[in-house]
């Protein structure tokens, strides 16, 4: 990969949806990082610099929403794609407020996916 691919971190609980979305990423031409939960990614990779975060809604400990605000709340304004399997208005909403890029349902479509990480 060339030094221009984009660096996108992927936080998931879903071994089997981190894996495939990093498959298809990958082909694409990105370089990606995966993580298993909001804290796993919070001690491994909140400094890094990403060019892109895609969460997961529903996980343990704490949700993409949660996780999303901790970063809003750090200055971070790293595009953010939340994909969840409940998609509601009030997720919608607390998304928009938010400023994240996209709210797709799970699984998230690989047009939805490679749109976002376009650059």
């Amino acid at each position: 990969m060339h030094a221009l691919s984009p660096r996108i971190a992927i936080v998931d609980d879903d071994a089997a949806v981190r894996d495939s979305t990093r498959l298809l990423l990958e082909v694409a031409g990105c370089c990606v990082e995966t993580f298993a939960s909001p804290c796993d990614f919070l001690a491994r990779a909140a400094n890094s610099n990403f060019d892109r975060l895609i969460l997961d809604q529903h996980m343990p400990h704490l949700t993409g929403l949660e996780l999303a605000k901790r970063l809003r709340a750090t200055g971070n304004t790293m595009p953010i794609m939340l994909i969840t399997g409940a998609l509601t208005p009030d997720i919608v909403k607390r998304a928009n407020e938010m400023h994240l890029e996209k709210v797709a349902e799970k699984p998230a479509s690989a047009t939805d996916l490679m749109r976002f990480v376009a650059p």
